[in-house]
């Protein structure tokens, strides 16, 4: 394909009006010729993760959807509760292009990076719900031969957050992790690569179901937080695990709590004197997701060696520096088809993507559901 054919190219945009309504639409943008130093990348693949969701769909009220428009144009719109407009005004009336990684093929390039042409990369730059993306040669990850840009795809949230927290881990001298929501996309991941780096990995889900999936992945520690004897089995695995940090997906509610409280509780049981201020073991529990809105709950039953706080990729990835993040990436691409192979529930087109039923799966963010976005499918 000769770039000369190709001026405009086909992008999914959201939309949050000041009548208080999210509006999804394909919008029909310029395709940016790459510049010196550039590529221009024919996308082909990139996931629905989380954040994606937090920004395509906003606060808006997703039940009472609307679907208009034609079959190759169509129009989602949804209203927005006004009690959270007040948080979301910053980018209210600002149509907003979506997608924060994704794959495909060099169909062009700049000066300096011609010998990219016809090679499948990956890319972490926003805007990926579209047909084409002119990034920096610099921002893209090439891809081994034999790696499809749908294998690709996924290569950087979910990857780099399972190394990142596996690094912090390390750099804060923790020797075991704790993860919720262990049975998504990113928990499989992290289990892989825990159970290949030799970490104990105490992974806490929410039913019997995702428990077995786990286990049937060769998790060692699993454990359902809906279970009677939840709170005796956790502190068992962190008394057996040693484990001091933990990642948090839900958020809100008193897992965390929990976590924090059954963490002292083991380290008390090594405990060779008594200490009104409880133990002097570290515990540090990191909030990464919301899947729970409501306030975070903690019962103090801690001591006070603790902290909770919030974590976040790209702000990890800033803070250990260049050279070892790319050392993270590299990691990525060599090990695409095994420990950080994403699975996917269907490969969708952009506008199979704001089809109301298949919206409405997606939005679901389903435990071992995850969707395939390809702008070009069918094209």
């Amino acid at each position: 394909m000769s770039f000369d054919m190709q001026t405009t190219g086909l992008q999914l945009r959201s939309l949050v009006k000041a009548s208080g309504e999210l509006e999804l639409s394909l919008a029909r943008v310029p395709v940016q010729p790459p510049g010196p130093g550039e590529i221009l990348v024919r996308v082909e693949g990139s996931p629905i993760n989380p954040s994606d969701l937090g920004l395509l769909v906003s606060a808006a009220d997703m039940s009472q959807a609307k679907a208009s428009g034609t079959a190759d144009s169509p129009v989602i719109t949804a209203p927005i509760p006004p009690a959270y407009m007040k948080a979301i005004a910053a980018r209210v009336d600002d149509s907003m292009p979506v997608g924060n990684e994704g794959a495909g093929v060099v169909v062009a390039a700049g000066e300096g990076a011609e010998g990219l042409v016809g090679k499948t990369v990956a890319i972490l730059g926003g805007a990926m719900y579209a047909q084409y993306r002119t990034v920096r040669a610099a921002d893209a990850l090439l891809l081994p031969d034999d790696v499809t840009p749908a294998e690709g795809a996924s290569c950087f949230v979910n990857p780099l957050t399972a190394l990142g927290m596996v690094e912090t881990m390390r750099r804060e001298g923790h020797t075991a992790l704790v993860h919720t929501a262990a049975a998504s996309n990113l928990g499989q991941m992290l289990n892989r690569l825990c159970l290949k780096d030799g970490v104990a990995l105490v992974n806490i889900v929410r039913s019997a179901e995702q428990a077995a999936l786990l286990k049937g992945q060769g998790a060692v520690h699993v454990l359902d937080s809906t279970s009677p004897n939840f709170t005796e089995e956790l502190t068992e695995a962190l008394v057996t695990t040693g484990a001091t940090l933990a990642f948090d997906a839900i958020g809100g509610g008193r897992l965390v709590g929990q976590i924090l409280t059954a963490m002292e509780v083991a380290a008390n049981r090594k405990a060779t004197e008594y200490s009104r201020y409880g133990s002097t073991t570290y515990k540090q529990a990191y909030i990464y997701g919301g899947l729970d809105t409501r306030p975070t709950e903690l019962n103090r039953g801690f001591g006070m060696s603790w902290g909770v706080g919030g974590w976040l990729l790209t702000p990890f990835l800033m803070k250990i520096g260049a050279d070892a993040a790319q050392a993270l990436r590299q990691r990525v691409a060599s090990e695409l088809k095994t420990t950080f192979a994403s699975h996917y529930t269907a490969e969708i087109s952009l506008a199979e993507a704001l089809q109301p039923d298949i919206l409405a799966a997606y939005n679901r963010r389903a435990t071992g559901e995850k969707y395939l976005i390809n702008p070009n499918k069918g094209v």
